[in-house]
């Protein structure tokens, strides 16, 4: 199994849990043993490169700004990139600078993923049983980059990838392991970032950046 297999299995499950006008939104990013792979819920429509007619990078966050403030505030984004992020509206975005904005993501060696790849019209909530639908395939999704860390944002997510209830202000900080495929991985769970949850920024940057100093440079 690789990714290029995996988008197409997360392709026909749109069809099932997605909205059937929108296309899947995959992934992204360093797949050779980042440093990090973010998890986040699923993505909207609000992403452009869930258009049928779009025929770049089905990958998360395209077309939006407000978290690439997360991922430029805990050092893992070049300012240039950045500041063009926040001057484009989202028409704004080519397929050229959706590639640019990824090719910055791989060489600041993280990867960005959905737990769900089932795109909605809207921010409307995902039930459990749904989610666990797409647990199998993240799995796998994990084993195949095997990143040194992965970053869980929100309750939700993390209970459902942990296999147990996880609320994140009793977690911040704390390490958690989970053997997939006879290879034991490291999770941390932070706040949801964007959206709702945009009231909770600053301590998902507190807790990123505690965790690049304390899990990755500690290796290095």
């Amino acid at each position: 199994m690789n990714l290029e297999l995996l988008n197409k299995e997360y392709s026909k499950m749109q069809l099932k849990y997605g909205a059937p006008q929108l296309d899947s939104i995959y992934n992204g990013g360093c797949s050779c043993n980042p440093d990090i792979c973010f998890v986040f819920m699923n993505p909207t429509g609000k992403n452009i490169a869930s258009a049928k007619t779009w025929k770049g990078l089905k990958a998360p966050w395209i077309g939006t700004k407000g978290i690439w403030d997360l991922f430029f505030n805990v050092d893992l984004m070049n300012v240039d990139i950045y500041n063009k992020i926040k001057e484009f509206k989202p028409n704004d975005w080519t397929e050229d600078f959706a590639s640019n904005v990824y090719e910055d993501v791989t060489n600041h060696n993280f990867f960005i993923t959905n737990l769900g790849k089932c795109t909605q019209l809207d921010a409307r909530p995902i039930p459990n049983n749904v989610y666990l639908q797409y647990l199998e395939l993240l799995e796998k999704e994990i084993d195949i980059i095997k990143p040194k860390v992965v970053i869980l944002f929100g309750n939700q997510v993390s209970s459902i990838v942990l296999g147990q209830n996880i609320s994140v202000s009793k977690s911040r900080k704390k390490l958690y392991t989970k053997n997939i495929n006879n290879n034991e991985y490291k999770f941390y769970s932070v706040y949801y970032p964007v959206g709702n949850g945009r009231y909770n920024i600053d301590k998902s940057i507190e807790d990123i950046k505690w965790i690049i100093e304390n899990e990755l440079k500690k290796e290095s």
